[in-house]
């Protein structure tokens, strides 16, 4: 027998509604709740983004910097960051400096905002709508940027033919959480049922999280200090 030569398969928000509610059993879905279970998958995406680092939702934005500018407002999608640098760029040559990030507290406690360097420490205001992003010292050179890993928030999802924001290796993961929380809206599901659901998709979770992580060897150092 011959294989398919294809790895491209993947489901779409219909067909995962569809697994979905087949899993869950009893009455036949109706038109609103097609609705109900895109809204149900945001709120499960929503709701990944509280349970650790999802590795596909991480990527490397550059921000440039302007001479006397402290403060920049930073992509409405961004939800955290990760590290970052100053990358300095004097003709050919690049140079990644490291910065460090402060708390609020430590923000406000510096006396003279608007000194002029280099930035050497940064601080993230995560706001509702989009988080701000503050330097110390305040930038001083127009040509250096604010490199930085962050978080963003997965896609939404608006439409029954649309693709999902999230890997193949977490559709069952989702598709299993789906179920879960469309057997809340269902009274006639028995409680075991609804448990029986909430671990499958609790396990699944757990298996792609897990397997989703940077491959890198961990040093513990101890620390010594009195």
């Amino acid at each position: 027998m011959a294989l398919s030569g294809t790895t491209s398969w993947t489901l779409q928000v219909d067909e995962i509604i569809d697994e979905a509610l087949e899993r869950v059993g009893g009455n036949p879905q109706t038109g609103n709740e097609q609705k109900s279970a895109r809204r149900s998958l945001n709120l499960i995406c929503k709701d990944w983004i509280n349970r650790g680092i999802l590795l596909w939702a991480v990527d490397e934005v550059s921000q440039t910097l302007t001479d006397g500018t402290a403060s920049y407002t930073l992509d409405t999608d961004t939800i955290d960051i990760l590290d970052a640098i100053i990358r300095e760029t004097d003709g050919t040559d690049i140079t990644d400096i490291t910065i460090t990030r402060i708390s609020r507290e430590d923000y406000l406690e510096i006396p003279n905002k608007d000194d002029k360097a280099r930035p050497s420490q940064w601080f993230l205001d995560r706001q509702r709508d989009a988080p701000v992003l503050y330097l110390y010292p305040t930038p001083n050179d127009s040509t250096d940027a604010f490199r930085y890993r962050r978080r963003r928030k997965i896609q939404d999802i608006d439409a029954s033919y649309q693709d999902v924001d999230v890997p193949d290796r977490y559709l069952p993961s989702l598709t299993s959480g789906l179920a879960y929380y469309m057997s809340q809206k269902r009274p006639q599901i028995d409680g075991n049922r609804r448990q029986e659901l909430k671990m499958l998709y609790e396990e699944e979770f757990e298996r792609a999280i897990t397997e989703d992580r940077e491959r890198v060897d961990v040093r513990i150092i101890p620390d010594f200090g009195y």
